[in-house]
């Protein structure tokens, strides 16, 4: 009997995209080329909110328009996702040509790489090119206003920025991966993306993005907390060579401050990266010029610094692998069952 029908399991596809994504990230020259999945997605989203997200319409036939151009968007990108998947399986291929072919396009909706890049960014662009050139940097990641931000304010946004996408951009997709191969990564993404586009309390969006809200508060939950554990794993871990890191304050920091964020899921792994780190995130933020007066999580009272900002990327590398490691195992535990 082969190995191979065992190990086609999508949980072992999870593992391999994202090492995958890891090594190559998605090529720049690629996306020139091409534009990237989320794109497309995106392109789709934005089509359906022109074409019939009427405002004349009322509350509750723009909200029963909203959930149904979702449903229909979720419809056509499983037959999609479900006819890669099983003509790159089932088409013919030989499975060792097939398999880390499936894995290479799943890879394309992972970030470990590109949010790491980005991240990264900041603090390069802060130290070599000074404070303006630092909030351009951090606008690409961030969707509040950045233009009275001070150095602190910088790094502690893309700090924020790096928790929160660690868990939706990483551990979220490659969880539904496992679960559900290809057709469940290009779920999740989807509504993921239809929550950032369409997704927000404003009067355009409130009645029609309200199903994509609601729903991508529902397909992070799990993420949301799997992504603070490796982050608390992670601080547990360097703590040996990086006192200044502590597992211990990160789990009471999650465990007291995790559900006083405005959404139920982003406040687990910013409250473990937070206790890690010793900092203080979130508080008081403007969007469009208003201020909204979100809680602070954490303790630490000194400004962020760019220090604190490459302890934190150190965190992201060893949570993310933490993240690759247990769904490895968890497929080898499936395939040998």
């Amino acid at each position: 009997m082969s190995l191979f029908p065992s190990l086609s399991h999508p949980w072992l596809l999870a593992p391999l995209a994202l090492a995958i994504e890891a090594v190559i990230g998605y090529p720049p020259r690629l996306f020139a080329a091409i534009g990237h999945p989320v794109t497309w997605i995106g392109s789709l989203i934005a089509w359906t909110d022109r074409n019939f997200n009427r405002l004349h319409d009322s509350f509750a036939t723009r909200r029963l328009a909203g959930f149904l151009i979702l449903t229909a968007l979720l419809f056509f990108v499983f037959l999609v996702a479900s006819f890669v998947q099983d003509l790159l399986l089932h088409g013919g291929m030989p499975f060792v040509i097939g398999f880390p072919l499936l894995a290479l396009c799943a890879s394309s909706l992972l970030a470990q790489r590109s949010l790491h890049d980005h991240v990264q960014a900041v603090g390069d662009a802060l130290a070599n090119e000074g404070i303006e050139a630092g909030r351009s940097a951090v606008a690409r990641i961030v969707g509040r206003d950045v233009t009275q931000l001070d150095e602190a304010g910088i790094l502690r946004a893309a700090v924020e920025s790096l928790a929160e996408n660690f868990s939706d951009g990483i551990v979220a997709p490659a969880f539904w991966l496992a679960l559900g191969g290809l057709p469940g990564l290009c779920l999740y993404k989807t509504i993921n993306t239809a929550d950032s586009m369409i997704g927000h309390r404003t009067e355009r969006h409130e009645a029609f993005g309200f199903s994509a809200a609601k729903l991508d508060d529902v397909v992070n939950w799990p993420a949301a907390r799997l992504a603070a554990l490796w982050l608390c794993g992670a601080a547990a871990l360097l703590s040996y060579t990086s006192p200044e890191l502590s597992a211990r304050r990160a789990f009471a920091i999650t465990r007291r401050d995790a559900r006083g964020h405005p959404s139920p899921n982003a406040g687990w792994p910013e409250a473990a990266m937070a206790g890690a780190l010793g900092r203080r995130l979130g508080g008081p933020r403007a969007y469009a010029g208003t201020i909204i007066e979100d809680k602070w999580i954490g303790d630490g009272m000194a400004p962020m610094t760019q220090t604190d900002l490459g302890r934190a990327l150190t965190l992201y590398r060893l949570a993310c692998f933490l993240n690759g490691a247990g769904l490895t195992l968890l497929c080898l535990v499936i395939a040998l069952a």
